[in-house]
């Protein structure tokens, strides 16, 4: 159906078939699902007519082949036009094969990798019947307090840009049409949802325009770039004004500026929450201002079924507006093959075979390798098979490391922290003990976790959040591991024996009463379906981790926000001809992060010598070459991240200290050394001016190269225009 066809379908449809079509309900509202038809709640309350279900656009939260497929056909047996419903879906980490969460697969720095688990979920999604996913999230986090920094990438614009090209490249694929194994990605959340004050959820976000282009827009725009086909609204402020009916920002950035003209879809009740932001009165207003800005769908409230029409018999609204929202609907229902075959990839006899497949779960287990970021080693690993091994703690055989947002994904799925060590060594070198709750613990639970260890040559510690304190509305104030949890660490430390904490969390922590209490600290973040025997295999040096942060973990939750790319300020400590006192700094802690951007540890060391530049000075015209050596200096193979950053030394705004610009992931035999060169243009050096031009200014710039944001070697370059 070309562009015309579907002008014309649009020029047949009434009024309200029109706003029903700008409208997503959930799954309950549609017959044909096990549950639909029934209506409790909030959602009863919504005033939601069966004409209003009959013509609506979208359904969330449906899936299952067999269920997509009978509320697919009732619906088209309902539709005076015959227009299918777009079935959405929050298939974050994975459908039902739960891969590690987005943080976690950032810190395995493989866009591949991350590709490839955005494949997986598709393929499974698809087959069971789902059309979208609201993914990837790209919002830029630095503030670990907020729950939903398990859903970002970390606190770079370049490296989040880069993630965020590969998962599109892997939910979409290349032809969405012919390809019904792939299903349309809907990045989100637009924009700077990630930077909320106080690192508390739907807070207001407040930032000046330079900055929200500098740092906070480019991964959206790199999404829309790899052809993202949806775009999400956040909840927050911007500017001043909520996103869902922010003009400027949907229409004028978003639209004009960076091209986009798919879907815009509000996120979950975010236009009937104007009223309580105060920049509406009531739903009319809501209304009016959300699809004045742009917002093609208003998912799960219904001021635009109420009040869209009354608008335009009332002269406020154009209808021109809502029949481009319609428009662009059914062209993505178009793309995705929908009205030729409403049903798509749904299969229920495929979905038996592709859903949790032996070869998914492989998947799921090398991502969770390769995600795991070794922070701290005083030569306790790996651990030796002949040793016997106290593996004690609330995660010792919890299922609960799939970690928010894994929806499908099943606790009894998952392979525990227990099970995967029993697939390295016999029954008879474990003992096995809870030692305490997430947030409780007993003289009783203390007991048996001593005398699980009483005969251990090593202890594990398998600690870290619930699920529920993560994710969506799951901030926290306090960043440290809950207080039975240290004291139960306490306790084990008083035996004496070298101990492991593995931790599975959504966020940095505050790792005071870890870091300084075990021989070794593990991040496994939430790992996913595999996640206790990928742990397994680093903890026995059957991999060497290779994971590396791409958000700092704070000495403290007084310096929140703390990353990397901070600038220098004009009274810099450490400075050469600082004060003692009257410099940037606090007075009880420090500045720096306990563990920077970039970071991670291994089994191997690798030694960096030999950089080069090609050039001392390019114009705009040149390219940089720089390289370096890199060694693996000790006696196993490893995998190592090479980060290329740089330094604007003077700026018409102040630049930051450092900014990734590239990276490498190399793996080196024990001995060898490979020659790694990264190419700079004019172009890596631009930056948004106090005017909003994006440009470079001449001057000198610093290239560093190493392992991590501190760990670096540094040659200076001048650039000439």
């Amino acid at each position: 159906m070309n562009e015309n066809k579907l002008t014309s379908l649009v020029n047949e449809m009434t009024m309200d078939e029109k706003i029903a079509q700008l409208t997503q309900l959930a799954t309950p509202f549609f017959k044909g699902a096990g549950d639909g038809g029934q209506i409790t709640g909030p959602m009863a309350d919504m005033g939601i007519t069966d004409e209003m279900i009959r013509n609506t656009g979208s359904v969330l939260g449906a899936s299952g082949a067999k269920d997509v497929k009978n509320i697919q056909r009732k619906h088209l047996e309902d539709s005076r036009l015959g227009i299918p419903l777009l079935v959405m879906s929050d298939i974050v980490h994975g459908y039902k094969t739960i891969f590690p969460v987005p943080l976690a697969i950032g810190c395995s720095w493989d866009l591949e990798l991350a590709e490839k688990s955005a494949e997986i979920a598709a393929k499974e999604a698809s087959v069971s019947g789902v059309h979208v996913t609201f993914a990837p999230m790209v919002d830029l986090v630095r503030d670990p307090r907020w729950g939903r920094v398990m859903e970002s990438t970390g606190e770079d614009p370049h490296l989040n840009s880069e993630f965020a090209r590969a998962f599109v490249r892997g939910f979409q694929g290349n032809d969405l049409t012919n390809e019904t194994d792939r299903v349309a990605a809907c990045v989100k959340h637009f924009a700077a949802y990630g930077a909320p004050e106080g690192g508390r959820d739907y807070n207001t976000v407040d930032m000046s325009e330079r900055e929200l282009r500098e740092y906070y827009l480019p991964a959206y725009q790199a999404a829309l770039d790899e052809g993202c086909e949806m775009v999400m609204t956040a909840f927050n402020t911007v500017l001043g004004i909520p996103a869902t009916g922010n003009r400027k920002l949907m229409r004028t950035i978003l639209r004009e500026g960076m091209g986009f003209d798919g879907v815009l879809i509000s996120d979950w009740g975010a236009v009937k929450e104007m009223i309580p932001h105060g920049v509406a009165e009531d739903e009319k207003e809501a209304a009016l201002k959300a699809l004045t800005a742009g917002v093609d769908i208003e998912m799960m409230t219904a001021s635009y079924m109420k009040y869209l029409g009354i608008l335009v018999e009332e002269g406020q609204l154009e209808e021109s507006l809502i029949d481009e929202a319609v428009l662009r609907i059914l062209t993505l229902k178009e793309k995705l093959g929908l009205f030729e075959n409403p049903y798509r990839g749904a299969d229920e006899e495929l979905e038996k075979e592709v859903v949790m497949s032996a070869a998914h779960r492989v998947a799921a287990r090398e991502l969770a390798v390769k995600s795991a970021v070794l922070l701290k080693n005083e030569g306790v690993l790996p651990l030796e098979k002949n040793q016997k091994v106290a593996l004690i703690g609330p995660f010792a055989e919890s299922g609960d490391i799939l970690g928010p947002w894994s929806w499908l994904g099943s606790k009894a799925d998952a392979v525990t922290m227990k099970a995967g060590l029993l697939q390295k060594i016999d029954p008879a070198q474990l003992t096995v003990s809870k030692g305490s709750d997430i947030e409780m613990i007993t003289e009783e639970q203390i007991k048996d976790a001593v005398e699980a260890a009483k005969d251990a040559d090593v202890i594990v510690l398998a600690l870290g959040e619930d699920s529920d304190m993560s994710g969506e509305a799951g901030c926290r104030a306090d960043i440290k591991l809950l207080p039975a949890q240290l004291e139960l660490i306490q306790r084990i430390r008083e035996l004496g024996k070298p101990t492991v904490s593995v931790l599975f969390n959504g966020r940095p922590l505050d790792l005071h009463g870890v870091w300084d209490q075990t021989d070794a600290v593990l991040e496994a973040w939430y790992p996913g379906t595999e996640g206790g025997a990928a742990v397994a295999d680093l903890l026995y040096g059957d991999r060497n981790p290779s994971g590396r942060l791409t958000m700092s973990f704070p000495y403290s939750a007084g310096q929140i926000p703390v990353y990397y790319n901070h600038y220098n300020t004009g009274r810099p400590k450490g400075a050469p001809d600082a004060q003692e006192r009257y410099v940037s700094q606090y007075l009880d802690t420090p500045n720096s992060p306990l563990l920077p951007f970039g970071f991670g540890l291994s089994y191997t060391e690798f030694t960096y010598n030999s950089m080069k530049l090609t050039k001392e000075t390019i114009t705009c015209d040149d390219t940089l070459e720089v390289s370096v050596n890199v060694t693996n200096s000790g006696k196993v193979s490893g995998e190592e991240v090479v980060q290329l950053y740089i330094r604007d030394m003077s700026g018409e705004v102040v630049r930051p200290l450092k900014e990734l610009k590239d990276f490498a992931k190399i793996s080196l035999e024990p001995g060898e050394t490979k020659e790694v060169t990264f190419t700079l243009t004019e172009e890596q050096l631009r930056y948004h001016h106090s005017d909003l031009t994006f440009t470079s200014d001449p001057g000198t710039f610093i290239a560093y190269v190493g392992g991590s944001s501190k760990k670096i070697i540094e040659k200076s370059f001048t650039l000439v225009k």
